[in-house]
């Protein structure tokens, strides 16, 4: 026989109630373990990384990997607030791609602090103003983020993290519109990028629409948000910020666009167990000598899963190369390579290791 509504509901309120006993249960345990520490970090990149790996690996479903992630990140964020306030600076305004990588790695109990630049952010984490930092690194249709990786030549902070976000546009419009509904959309805003990555879909749905550049897709939904007659392409955080209805989802014409976020703090992480190494060196101006440099990598079986190089600012045509490779610096067989790769190099920075994104 099969059951009632009512009986599945009362099973549902039962559940949620042993769900409810269950996160407190667990939160009293975070704080005893934040009281065994003694105020040190309150956030362990490596430890989050490792619990969110272990449940998507055992979770039998129906919810999917994803839905589990956001679900215990969120949980672990909460514990987290119940030691200390963690302060995150991001490259602002609120509700761009920036502040949805902030809240993919750290769930939304945290202080999100927005920053004019993205020097601006890295000077708030040296200060001590943010006790960390995210910024974009690189793009997998744009590509690297020159500014970020100039400044990560120059500062004492080391990466700690990594963020991987599908860059997910969206067609928003005011409150209360529903689902699909494009009818008097005379203007569409949005950033100028983002007015790019959609062409093809608003030349098929709004053709007649004007498109207004504007400097960031937050903007672009705040001024929609003021405007009947106007929608904005942007994120999801930003339609949470301002208050509209999303009309239209992923109308991006390259499906898969991510951009990659790097984590900054004082510290880099202990290894979680599958981790990245992320380097800046430079060589001699020579022939094979970034042969050189790279090649222990491959004889060690250590995989190079990233070079970027940048003109360096010592003379014409010098460059310096960005790497990351697999594993931690501390790992034994890691630690052996970086030593001959640092015997050859004119310049030598490990900029941090810290766990694969999750």
């Amino acid at each position: 026989m099969e059951k009632t509504l009512e009986q599945l509901r009362a099973q549902i309120d039962a559940l949620d109630e042993r769900i409810l006993q269950l996160l407190n249960e667990r939160a009293k345990l975070a704080q005893a373990v934040g009281h065994v520490k003694g105020g040190s970090l309150i956030y362990r990149p490596e430890r989050e990384a490792q619990v969110l790996r272990r449940l998507m690996e055992a979770n039998p479903g129906p919810l999917p990997n994803e839905a589990v992630r956001r679900l215990f990140q969120e949980v672990m964020s909460a514990c987290r607030a119940l030691e200390r306030s963690l302060t995150v600076a991001f490259l602002g305004p609120e509700g761009t791609f920036s502040e949805a990588a902030v809240i993919k790695q750290f769930g939304h109990a945290v202080e999100r602090l927005p920053a004019e630049s993205i020097d601006e952010v890295f000077r708030q984490v040296e200060r001590g103003e943010a006790g960390y930092g995210v910024v974009p690194v690189e793009n997998s249709t744009e590509g690297a983020v020159s500014r970020t990786l100039d400044l990560l030549m120059q500062t004492p902070l080391k990466i700690c993290g990594e963020v991987m976000l599908r860059v997910r546009q969206h067609l928003m419009r005011h409150a209360g519109a529903a689902d699909g509904d494009l009818t008097g959309i005379e203007r569409v805003y949005s950033h100028a990028q983002s007015l790019a990555q959609c062409h093809e879909w608003l030349s098929r749905h709004l053709p007649h629409a004007e498109r207004i550049p504007v400097v960031s897709n937050a903007e672009a939904a705040r001024q929609a948000a003021q405007d009947t007659k106007a929608a904005a392409v942007a994120g999801e955080v930003a339609a949470e910020r301002y208050g509209l209805t999303i009309v239209a989802r992923d109308i991006e014409d390259e499906p898969g666009n991510t951009t990659r976020f790097l984590v900054l703090g004082q510290a880099d992480a202990a290894p979680s167990g599958r981790d990245k190494t992320s380097l800046v060196l430079s060589a001699q101006n020579r022939p094979g000598a970034l042969l050189d440099l790279i090649a222990p990598f491959s004889e060690a079986g250590i995989g190079l899963n990233r070079l970027e190089s940048r003109p360096a600012r010592s003379g014409a045509w010098e460059y310096v190369f960005f790497i990351d490779i697999d594993g931690h610096r501390s790992d034994e067989r890691v630690a052996a390579v970086l030593e001959r790769v640092r015997a050859n190099a004119t310049l030598f920075k490990v900029l941090g290791s810290y766990p694969v994104a999750v």
